[in-house]
């Protein structure tokens, strides 16, 4: 059973960058409320109850009891935070997105899941334990929804794999997902075999040859000062 988080808000008067600009120079943080039952509001919080929010936040899905005070009236409306922007550089949040829930409705999910307890496959045979689904896609109450969903993966052999329809869920969740798909597997290792080099064997120098004179080519000259043939005698 989830426990909601509490967060105080402001109604946020006006529209546009220059509203907007005006709500951070006092140190407050611009965001927005919305669902079936509600019209869209726009509303402010507080810079430091945001950062106690999301340090306290177990996953993305976090559900926020809101306390919106205008004057001395004040009300609250359960919500899921549905979306945090932060500044790409210095990282710090900038607008927030909550979504309006009534108790009584059911709501679809996201859930992350993770995986618990070490394998026989890898303890026993040296496998390695893959997982191919991330998150899983449920729907519960708003005080159902858990914030994560932890899959004990201890008894997976080598070769073996743990299915959406074998998990077990909190009560009062449903999975909308394929049974089918397989969530975690406990894989052989991969073996790298190294390319085996063969050295070529050293070449001898090529011997170079005498060319022979082709067939009615004129003998060569002699070189000269060489030997001559004595003159006849008369």
């Amino acid at each position: 059973m989830a426990t909601p988080l509490k967060l105080s808000a402001q109604p946020r008067v006006g529209a546009g960058r220059t509203a907007v600009k005006q709500v951070k120079s006092q140190g407050m943080i611009p965001g927005i409320m919305y669902g079936k039952s509600i019209k869209p509001q726009n509303l402010q919080f507080i810079g430091k109850d945001i950062a106690t929010l999301l340090s306290h936040a177990a996953s993305e899905n976090v559900l926020v009891d809101v306390e919106i005070k205008d004057g001395a009236a004040a009300r609250t409306q359960l919500a899921i935070l549905q979306q945090v922007q932060h500044h790409p550089v210095s990282r710090r949040v900038l607008h927030l997105d909550l979504h309006a829930v009534v108790e009584t409705e059911v709501i679809h999910a996201h859930v992350p899941i993770e995986a618990f307890g070490e394998p026989i496959g890898v303890k026993s045979s040296g496998g390695l334990l893959d997982q191919t689904l991330r998150s899983l896609d449920i729907e519960c109450l708003p005080r159902a929804l858990p914030d994560v969903i932890r899959v004990d993966v201890s008894n997976l052999a080598l070769g073996e794999s743990l299915h959406v329809r074998d998990i077990v869920l909190p009560e009062g969740v449903k999975v909308k997902a394929d049974g089918a798909l397989t969530v975690f597997a406990v894989h052989e290792p991969l073996v790298v075999v190294e390319p085996v080099v063969v050295e070529a064997a050293p070449t001898q120098p090529e011997a170079i040859k005498e060319k022979k004179p082709e067939a009615g080519a004129a003998p060569a000259a002699a070189p000269a000062g060489g030997d001559k043939k004595p003159a006849a005698k008369k």
